[in-house]
C-alpha cells in the first residue's frame, strides 16, 4: 500500500500480533455489566431536548441499564438512524434478522433493537478478545450489552468470512482507508474493503437493506466500493452526530440488495 509508511507498517505488525495472541488466547473475566445511571445528569437544553423526544417516541430508557456515557452515545445512534429513516420515507420491518459488523464491544446494541426491532440481532467483531485496563475483554463487555437485548448475541468472527443470511446488515463506520483501521489497532490484513463489501451483499436476503454510516470524508471511497460490490443505494442523508466525546460529520446511506 503506498499511502502506508513505514512507521505504520511497523505498528501494524504490533498490531497483528496482538490480534493473532488475543485470540488464540481468547482472554475472559466474565460478564461486565456497566452501572447504571438511572438519571443523567449535566445535558445542555439541546441534548435533553432531544433525549427527551427519543424517549417519548421510541418508548426507551437507556440510562436505566447503562452507564451516563453509553446511554447518551446511545441516544446518539438512535437519533441519527430516526432523522435518517424520517428522510428517507422509509420503514424497516420489525421481526428482521439485523446484523452489525464491526461491533467492538456492542455498547449501541440497545439503540439498534429499539429501532428495527428485529427478532435477531447480531453484533460481529474480529477483534473481540481485546483487553482492556480493567482486565476485562471486549467479549465480556458485549455479554453484559446484549443481556440486556432480547435475541441479541455477540460473535467474534471475520465479517469478510461471514455467512449469515440477514434482512438488514449495518456498520457504523467501516474501514474503508487504512488510516483509521490503524488507528483502532488492527493489521493491515484486516483491510480487506472490496472483501467486505462483497460479505454485505452475499449476505443479504433478496430485499434485505445495508445501513452504512460513514465519516462525511469517507462517503464517497465507501459508496464507490458498495456499489462495486453490487448493492443498489436507496437514500443519503448528511448530518452531526453529536457524541459525548465528540461531533462528528457523518453521512448515512441506505442500499437495497
Amino acid at each position: 500500500m503506498k499511502d502506508v509508511g513505514l512507521v505504520d507498517r511497523f505498528h501494524a505488525l504490533r498490531h497483528a500480533l496482538s490480534l493473532a495472541l488475543s485470540q488464540a488466547l481468547r482472554p475472559s473475566h466474565g460478564v461486565r455489566r456497566e452501572a447504571p445511571a438511572g438519571q443523567l445528569q449535566g445535558l445542555d437544553d439541546a441534548e435533553a431536548r432531544r433525549i427527551g423526544r427519543l424517549r417519548a417516541a421510541w418508548g426507551v430508557d437507556f440510562a436505566a441499564t447503562l452507564a451516563s456515557v453509553t446511554a447518551r452515545n446511545s441516544y446518539a445512534y438512535l437519533g441519527a438512524l430516526d432523522e435518517a429513516a424520517r428522510r428517507w420515507a422509509c420503514d424497516f420491518p420489525a421481526g428482521a434478522v439485523v446484523v452489525d459488523l464491526g461491533s467492538a464491544n456492542f455498547w449501541y446494541a440497545q439503540a439498534l433493537q429499539a429501532f428495527f426491532k428485529p427478532s435477531r440481532l447480531v453484533g460481529v467483531e474480529l477483534d473481540g478478545y481485546r483487553r482492556y485496563r480493567d482486565g476485562h475483554s471486549r467479549i465480556d463487555y458485549a455479554a453484559g450489552y446484549v443481556a440486556e437485548v432480547p435475541g441479541a448475541e455477540y460473535l467474534v468472527a471475520d465479517c469478510t468470512a461471514l455467512e449469515l443470511p440477514s434482512d438488514v446488515i449495518t456498520a457504523w463506520f467501516p474501514f474503508v482507508t487504512p488510516g483509521p483501521l490503524l488507528a483502532w489497532r488492527l493489521p493491515l490484513s484486516a483491510w480487506r474493503p472490496a472483501a467486505f463489501f462483497a460479505g454485505v451483499r452475499r449476505n443479504l436476503r433478496p430485499g434485505g437493506r445495508f445501513v452504512m454510516v460513514n465519516r462525511a470524508g469517507e462517503k464517497d471511497t465507501a459508496a464507490a466500493l458498495a456499489t462495486a460490490a453490487g448493492l443498489s443505494p436507496a437514500g443519503g442523508t448528511a448530518l452531526e452526530l453529536v457524541l459525548v466525546e465528540e461531533t462528528l460529520d457523518v453521512v448515512l446511506t441506505l442500499w437495497s440488495a
